[in-house]
C-alpha cells in the first residue's frame, strides 16, 4: 500500500468493540453484534473486536471438575486453568465469532494476543483491587499488558480486514497469560489512539437499579463514575470495566459506552454522541 493510501485508511476514525462471552451465547445478541459491526463499516469506521468467554471457560471448567475462582470480577488462572483458556478462548469461542462475522459479510481476521506477538504482556505480581478487600492476590497465570503491536493492527486494517482478537498475551521468553478483556482493550484503545471503545455486555449499561431498565444512566462523567463505584451502584464485574475506562479518559479517547446489540444501530447512535443506547462515560 502506498504511503498516500496508508494515509487515507489511517485518517477514517477506529472504534475499539470488546464483547463479553455472555454476548456469544445469545442468538439475538450475536446476530445483534454483527449488524452493529456492519453498521460501523458502512459509516467509514475501522473496527477492531477483542473478546473475552468467561462464561464458555467456566462451563469447560465445570466439565473437567475445576472449580473457578474470582475476585471482584476477576478471574484467577491455575495453570491447569490456563491450558482450558487458550483451548475455548483460541478455539471454540474465536472460531465461532469469526465465522459469525462471516455470515453477514464481515471480513473478520481471527488471531490472539501471540499472533505476531500482537499483545505483549508480563506476569502479574501478586496485587489489591477495588473490591477485593485489603489482602494482596496472587492471580496465577494472569499477564498485564506491556504493548501493543500497533503496526500489525494497522497492516490488518489496512486491508479491510476487522480483527478479532482472543484476549492472551505473550513476553519475551514464550509464555502465555490470560488477560483480563477489559484491560487489554482498553491498552488497544489508547495505543491505538482510538476514537470510540465500546464494551457489549449482556445488561446493556449502567443502572441505578439493576432490575428497573428505566433507571439507566445514558450519560456519566467520571466523577460520577467513580461515585457509584464507591456507593455500590456499580459492583462486580462491571468494577474493573469503569475503573479502565476512567483511565482511558484521561489518554484523550473521546467516549466508551457500555451496551448490549439487541438493536442494530446502538452503536452508529453511539458514535454520533447520541445516549439512545447504553451507558456513554466521558471525561466530564
Amino acid at each position: 500500500m502506498s504511503d498516500q493510501a496508508s494515509a487515507k485508511v489511517s485518517q477514517r476514525p477506529l472504534a475499539v468493540v470488546k464483547v463479553g462471552g455472555d454476548i456469544l451465547l445469545d442468538d439475538n445478541q450475536r446476530i445483534g453484534l454483527a449488524k452493529n459491526i456492519i453498521g460501523l463499516l458502512n459509516e467509514n469506521w475501522r473496527v477492531v473486536v477483542l473478546h473475552g468467554g468467561g462464561p464458555q471457560l467456566s462451563t469447560m471448567q465445570s466439565r473437567c471438575g475445576i472449580q473457578p475462582r474470582k475476585v471482584a470480577g476477576r478471574r484467577i488462572t491455575s495453570k491447569e486453568d490456563l491450558v482450558l483458556v487458550k483451548q475455548v478462548l483460541c478455539g471454540q469461542v474465536n472460531v465461532d465469532l469469526v465465522s459469525l462475522m462471516h455470515a453477514h459479510g464481515i471480513d473478520g481476521f481471527g488471531c490472539h494476543g501471540a499472533s505476531g506477538k500482537l499483545i505483549q504482556a508480563e506476569k502479574r505480581p501478586p496485587t489489591r483491587v477495588s473490591g477485593g478487600g485489603s489482602e494482596l492476590i496472587d492471580f496465577g497465570e494472569v499477564g498485564d499488558v506491556t504493548s501493543i503491536n500497533t503496526i500489525l493492527l494497522d497492516h490488518l486494517l489496512s486491508a479491510d480486514l476487522v480483527p478479532i482478537i482472543a484476549s492472551l498475551g505473550v513476553d519475551p521468553s514464550g509464555d502465555v497469560f490470560n488477560i483480563n478483556a477489559d484491560t487489554t482493550v482498553v491498552q488497544i484503545a489508547r495505543q491505538m489512539s482510538a476514537e470510540l471503545l465500546i464494551f457489549v455486555t449482556g445488561v446493556g449499561g449502567i443502572f441505578h437499579d439493576i432490575k428497573d431498565p428505566t433507571s439507566r444512566f445514558p450519560y456519566l462523567d467520571a466523577t460520577a463514575a467513580r461515585e457509584h463505584i464507591n456507593s455500590g451502584i456499580i459492583v462486580d464485574g462491571m468494577i474493573p470495566k469503569v475503573e479502565e475506562a476512567l483511565s482511558l479518559l484521561e489518554s484523550g479517547v473521546d467516549t466508551i459506552a457500555i451496551v448490549d446489540t439487541r438493536e442494530a444501530s446502538a452503536f452508529t447512535s453511539i458514535a454520533k454522541g447520541n445516549g439512545d443506547y447504553g451507558t456513554l462515560i466521558r471525561a466530564s
